[in-house]
């Protein structure tokens, strides 16, 4: 492997790892830094149903970033003067988008969209990740404050 394969692939690896990082977490479990040690509104509920659904991944600069350099790179080792500098422009382009796709691939997560009929009547609807089981008829906590709800058991 030359020295240009190892930097792209070790660029790319890099990238890759970095997307995973930024994915924000939306699990019922999951807290931020700044949710911890605030006050949560609990309501109690029973769930009514409970709807697999896809939640988007991330699109930051990143991806197409890190992707346009790639490419970029790998493009201008196309050819020679002029062939060069085409080949590393529609690299850029190209990795721009594929790394765009990947970003967006890389951090999509499964969840559930929870409907919750509360005690006092009202029917909500929670959509988080999926990293906890409910079933309709499932007891559960709707805790909600500084900007998210999420439903527990």
């Amino acid at each position: 492997m030359n020295k240009f394969n190892r930097a792209a692939w070790l660029a790319l690896a890099a990238s890759v790892a970095l997307l995973a990082g930024c994915a924000g977490s939306q699990s019922g479990s999951s807290y931020s830094r700044e949710q911890t040690r605030g006050e949560m509104n609990v309501r109690l509920g029973v769930v009514e149903s409970v709807r697999q659904v896809a939640i988007e991944g991330t699109k930051t600069p990143v991806g197409p970033l890190a992707g346009g350099v790639i490419g970029g790179i790998a493009g201008s080792n196309i050819g020679g003067g002029r062939g060069s500098t085409v080949g590393a422009v529609l690299g850029a382009v190209a990795g721009g988008v594929a790394g765009q796709a990947i970003e967006s691939g890389v951090t999509k997560k499964n969840g559930l969209e929870i409907t919750v009929k509360l005690d006092n009547g009202q029917l909500i609807a929670v959509t988080q990740e999926a990293d906890e089981q409910f079933n309709p008829g499932d007891r559960v906590r709707v805790l909600s404050g500084q900007g998210a709800t999420r439903v527990t058991r």
